[in-house]
């Protein structure tokens, strides 16, 4: 199996390993492989497949769409939602949303690390940058949002009645969304406003708190 460069340089220079090491590899699609590293340079390097040593493992169909913030926490919060079992991660540019753009190739590389880290076999795709307001007018609304209202602080909500599925989770940007937005959001039918407690939580603090609260109501951590 070819080694781009990239990948070559992680073994190597990053993680330290040599020909000969053996090492655990995914695809994203057929569960995880043993392999011996055959050679590993600069400009490239080469894997022999050996035995598969775990199944797939898909997370559930759970989106995560969110504003991004200050760079590290933006980053943050993609290395959160490929841990915690997202399957897609959504970039959106609201009213208030700090950032104008995004490295798309870079917070990819992100959530490819924090599958590496927690022995996923799945990466979730980041998507680029895009206005809220566009992705909303072709929404399917058969995928239902769940919306961390910050305008809700208070008493802890449970998801109690909402019905397993496609889902997707919404954080707002620091300061929340407009006046405007919150209008749109609460008129869609397929949006849900859920108070995430008595505090108002930073983004990348929501975000983590949103997911667990998913996953714990309607996803793969239930027992």
């Amino acid at each position: 199996m070819p080694l781009d460069a990239a990948q070559a340089h992680y073994l190597s220079g990053v993680m330290r390993q040599k020909p000969g090491d053996d090492v655990m590899v995914f695809n994203g699609r057929d569960g995880e492989w043993s392999a011996r590293i055959d050679q590993a340079g600069k400009r490239g390097g080469s894997l022999t497949i050996g035995q598969q040593t775990a199944p797939q493992r898909d997370p559930p169909d759970l989106w995560l769409l969110f504003a991004p913030i200050k760079k590290a926490r933006t980053d943050f919060i993609v290395e959160k939602a490929a841990e915690l079992g997202c399957a897609r991660i959504l970039p959106v540019q609201s009213d208030f949303t700090n950032s104008e753009r995004i490295r798309q190739d870079r917070l990819q590389a992100h959530a490819v690390e924090a599958a590496e880290q927690c022995g996923g076999t799945f990466v979730p795709a980041v998507a680029d940058l895009q206005p809220l307001s566009r992705l909303l007018a072709g929404w399917d609304p058969a995928r239902q949002i769940l919306w961390a209202d910050e305008a809700m602080a208070g008493p802890a909500q449970t998801l109690a009645g909402l019905l397993p599925g496609a889902w997707a989770i919404l954080i707002g940007p620091e300061g929340g969304f407009s006046e405007s937005e919150r209008v749109i959001l609460r008129g869609l039918p397929f949006v849900h406003p859920v108070s995430l407690g008595p505090r108002i939580l930073r983004a990348d603090t929501a975000a983590v708190a949103a997911i667990a609260l998913w996953q714990a109501a309607l996803g793969d951590w239930r027992g």
